[in-house]
């Protein structure tokens, strides 16, 4: 299992999101919003969110160079995710992020979301789907916690803890 104290995670962006990820936060997405999963993956996370019938655009485009949906739903890649939150602040564009736990104290957290920050955590850690070669292995055992960075979500708190 790739992890921080290997950091292997800086050269390998390739853990999928399982669909009990987005079950479990379903009800904090707005069902009128477009959603916008710009980080394709598999293609598994865009299907995983319209079949809990929300309307998602998931197309393997470049996140950098696009700005589509009225907010982003999604697993970014952890060796870029401070330029994806810079960008998704810049652009004003609400979302959830599903990242680590240790997210939260990056300076780069206070200095974009201060204002705007809510988080849901989640009641047990996260087994992200690893993809190596196109072959998805549900064999990984995430050793650290995930929770969903939201920002301008207007949750009915700023911590939620899920049940």
């Amino acid at each position: 299992m790739a992890g921080f104290h290997t950091k292997t995670f800086a050269v390998h962006d390739d853990y999928m999101t399982p669909k009990s990820a987005w079950e479990a936060i379903k009800d904090y997405i707005p069902r009128d919003k477009v959603i916008w999963e710009p980080f394709y993956g598999n293609g598994d996370s865009g299907r995983f969110l319209t079949e809990l019938g929300l309307t998602v655009i998931h197309e393997d485009l470049d996140f950098f160079e696009n700005n589509k949906g009225d907010i982003v739903v999604s697993n970014p890649p952890y060796s870029n995710k401070k330029e994806v939150v810079k960008r998704l602040v810049e652009l004003d564009k609400p979302f959830v992020l599903l990242m680590p736990s240790a997210t939260m104290l990056c300076t780069y957290m206070r200095d974009y979301l201060a204002e705007h920050l809510q988080i849901i955590i989640p009641r047990r850690r996260i087994q992200f789907h690893k993809l190596t070669n196109g072959v998805l292995s549900t064999e990984n055992k995430c050793n650290f916690d995930c929770y969903y960075f939201c920002y301008k979500m207007n949750l009915p708190r700023d911590i939620v803890y899920l049940k």
